[in-house]
């Protein structure tokens, strides 16, 4: 590990040995040169289930003493533990299935992990060679199937293609912009006898990542950046992705600019430090989203313009100047003109910015921002993120994610699933470091946090790793806490339990009257089960418990901390927390779906005032 990976908490990317000597070939099957090939790649764990096409791969995983193998109890579990995996040890993620159902049924974290970014490698089996298309037993084209949400995929019928398949599925996924790829192996392939040899030639001619800046364009850059009055670092998840977090507080620090750190940006630059203004987007920080909106200039580093950053597209930023550096040209353009296009490795860019503002520097030029940092602070005083404790004296879902950042131990790791609890835990925790928060950004997928958080745990054993849930999402992947259970994968879960589909029913009271159409989860309609009524099904300590679990329940504030702590003091089986909180808190700030983020509300029929200088 170099001294910026240990200074930014980031991990070196395996990757596949392609030269020096090779071995002595070996006389295997095609599945013994399957689990040598992810032997000698660097994967250390697997999530999967078995099934028919996959089988032969199964047993001589048995015996090999390099791949740990965790039998999860859903395909999407092995998926989005997978995940989990790679974003909180930047190493690429593994999991296994068998063909047609056990394939598909990876389609949605395969997506999930395209959308983010994440270095993923899914292994699926098939049927054998000479049934594919004629519709045979759990066939599914699953090649076909995830073509737009894998970086890359491959169909391998013959063994002998195993070791050189793997090892180009690896440096695929995790080179360049990370992301998926499917190796999806026939059966016969699996069962056929071949050789086996280490490293194995690598033939991709046409995949070549650009990862130095062009000079011209860094120069262009910084000169943009010391000219600007009302500067803005517009920083996403490829800075944590690339290593590039102690570069960045280089660029900041130098510079003296704001910088906001997108959903999946968080940790890439500290919470804590005077530089930063918060999250932007559809429930962004007021500061972060209108900081955005004033800027004369935009330097993104590592992010995409998407559409919950950006609001209304053409309302976006429209005083603004754009400086985008991203590792992936097609992102470049895509959504918002850059006025300087930087194609690169965010630690290459921000490594050359730094010296090439330096450069400006020292020849006298330098950007005055005290007139900005004036706006800033002005709109960080007056619309600081907070929330009412309910009237009620029941527990504030806010207050208790709060507190479990405030009581967990140091380095913990917090996976959130997808929803009002997953926009709490952005603004109510603090992140100081890369890689300790994980979230479903770009897909939104509910389920997310259990599975994740399993698979961040098995490969930070030594973390502290909560994942914040809803009791919406809780119910799609719990499962996977028999796993945590069977396999010594001790997370913790706090379940944010308001009895709702929380965000949607956010929703449904600001834009549908308060018609809350299905999203009551604890109880059915009276017509249909007059029993349920105020009744909460599932009990969700005695599901726990049945899982082996340690089931826990908290329901008021003055006994908030004392469960929170002794959930953080059980390390020997997963512990699960029934927060029962309040219903109808919401999530604020929030600029509606469609439109400008000049519309933010900072509470429900609160808008900003932002003054009547000529640039509002």
């Amino acid at each position: 590990m170099t001294m910026t990976e240990q200074a930014t908490g980031a991990h070196p990317q395996p990757r596949p040995r392609s030269g020096g000597q090779q071995s002595a070939p070996e006389h295997v099957t095609g599945a013994q040169s399957l689990i040598r090939s992810l032997e000698e790649v660097g994967a250390e764990t697997v999530f999967g289930i078995p099934g028919g096409a996959i089988l032969p791969a199964y047993d001589p995983l048995m015996d090999s003493t390099r791949v740990r193998h965790v039998l999860v109890r859903h395909e999407q579990g092995a998926g989005h533990a997978a995940t989990g995996y790679a974003q909180a040890t930047g190493k690429v993620g593994v999991c296994m299935a068998t063909s047609g159902p056990g394939a598909t049924n990876l389609v949605t974290p395969i997506a999930d992990a395209h959308m983010d970014s994440v270095p993923l490698v899914a292994i699926t089996g098939q049927v054998a060679s000479k049934a594919i298309g004629t519709d045979a037993f759990q066939e599914a084209d699953i090649v076909g199937i995830t073509m737009p949400i894998t970086k890359h995929n491959f169909l391998v019928t013959k063994a002998e293609d195993i070791p050189r398949v793997i090892a180009q599925a690896f440096h695929i996924a995790s080179t360049g912009r990370p992301g998926p790829v499917l190796v999806d192996i026939a059966k016969d392939a699996l069962q056929a006898k071949t050789t086996f040899s280490w490293p194995p030639v690598m033939d991709l001619p046409g995949y070549r990542p650009v990862t130095k800046p062009h000079a011209k364009q860094i120069r262009e850059g910084a000169k943009l950046i010391t000219q600007a009055k009302r500067p803005v670092l517009y920083v996403g998840g490829g800075v944590i992705k690339s290593g590039a977090t102690a570069e960045l507080k280089v660029l900041a620090e130098l510079t003296g600019a704001p910088v906001t750190t997108t959903l999946m940006g968080l940790g890439a630059f500290p919470d804590s430090h005077p530089l930063h203004v918060g999250m932007p987007g559809m429930h962004g920080a007021v500061t972060a989203v209108t900081a955005l909106q004033k800027a004369d200039l935009i330097v993104a580093l590592g992010t995409r313009f998407d559409d919950r950053v950006t609001g209304k597209l053409d309302s976006f930023a429209p005083h603004a100047k754009i400086v985008h550096a991203d590792i992936d040209p097609a992102e470049i353009g895509k959504n918002r003109a850059a006025d300087v296009p930087i194609v690169g490795d965010a630690r290459e860019v921000i490594a050359d910015l730094v010296q090439a503002v330096q450069k400006e520097h020292s020849e006298g030029h330098q950007g005055d921002y005290s007139a900005w940092w004036k706006d800033l602070n002005r709109w960080r005083e007056t619309y600081p993120l907070g929330y009412d404790l309910p009237a009620d004296g029941s527990l504030s879902p806010q207050q208790v994610i709060e507190r479990i950042g405030q009581l967990a131990p140091e380095d913990t790791i917090f996976a959130a699933g997808v929803g009002q609890h997953q926009m709490w835990s952005a603004h109510f925790i603090q992140y100081e470091k890369p890689s300790t928060w994980l979230n479903s950004g770009g897909a939104g997928t509910m389920g997310y946090a259990v599975p994740a958080a399993m698979g961040a745990k098995a490969g930070a054993p030594g973390n502290t790793v909560w994942a914040i849930d809803g009791d919406g999402c809780f119910q799609m992947t719990n499962q996977e806490l028999t796993t945590c259970a069977l396999n010594n994968i001790p997370i913790k879960v706090a379940i944010i339990n308001n009895g709702a589909l929380g965000m949607v029913r956010q929703w449904q009271t600001l834009f549908y009257n308060q018609r809350y159409s299905n999203t009551v989860l604890h109880s059915g309609p009276e017509n249909v089960n007059p029993d349920a009524k105020g009744t909460r099904v599932p009990d969700f300590v005695k599901l726990s418990e049945a899982m082996g679990c340690v089931g826990l329940r908290c329901e008021r504030p003055e006994d908030l901390d004392k469960v929170i702590a002794e959930a953080n003091s059980i390390n020997d089986r997963p512990v699960v927390v029934d927060f029962i909180v309040h219903e109808d808190a919401m999530v604020w700030p929030m600029v509606a779906a469609g439109t400008s983020n000049d519309e933010i509300l900072a509470a429900r029929d609160v808008r900003p005032d932002f003054g009547d200088n000529e640039d509002d």
